[in-house]
């Protein structure tokens, strides 16, 4: 389970997306990109710090037990520095299975991410790939992330949406 979590962090490692409750006077028209057995929502601001602008996957959907890379392309609209920080929740319907505090640039100097703290203002394109654990239920999880600076402002926004169920017509062969 906690290698699942791992998926959304990829995005925070290169400090590509924000989170900000919007004004009240704001219309707020956020896309949810669909894919097969995926989704995400960039839920932040076109003024905040981090804009996501596409997350892929291969293999695409993610299966358990195969090694999953994932591309995040991004940009920082201003440097982020070290104590940026990010809150994970990760839950299989209701339930909380994480929830938990990371510190984005430790994680991306664990991972020997190719985006290191301090983030420049700029465009990013992030490779990672991580080991899916065969053991994860067929189930839908869904990954919250909302990150922030290390001045506790608003830096990014990302829900993340993965369904481990299989179709029930895979086994009538449709």
């Amino acid at each position: 389970m906690v290698r699942l979590f791992s998926i959304s962090l990829l995005a925070i490692l290169a400090g590509l997306t924000s989170a900000k409750s919007p004004p009240e006077q704001e219309v707020m028209a956020q896309p949810v990109h669909v894919m097969e057995g995926w989704s995400w929502t960039d839920c932040g601001l076109s003024t905040d710090p981090i804009q996501l602008e596409s997350i892929s996957l291969s293999p695409d959907p993610p299966k358990p037990g195969q090694d999953l890379t994932v591309t995040v392309v991004g940009t920082a609209q201003e440097r982020i520095e070290d104590g940026a920080y990010a809150d994970v929740v990760v839950k299989l319907g209701l339930i909380k299975l994480l929830t938990k505090t990371f510190d984005v640039c430790n994680e991306a100097r664990s991972a020997n991410a190719t985006v290191q703290c301090p983030v420049e203002e700029g465009q990013y394109t992030v490779v990672q790939t991580v080991a899916l654990p065969k053991e994860i239920p067929q189930a839908k999880f869904s990954v919250s992330v909302r990150g922030y600076t290390a001045d506790d402002d608003d830096m990014l926004c990302l829900d993340l949406k993965v369904d481990f169920m299989r179709s029930p017509f895979l086994r009538f062969g449709w």
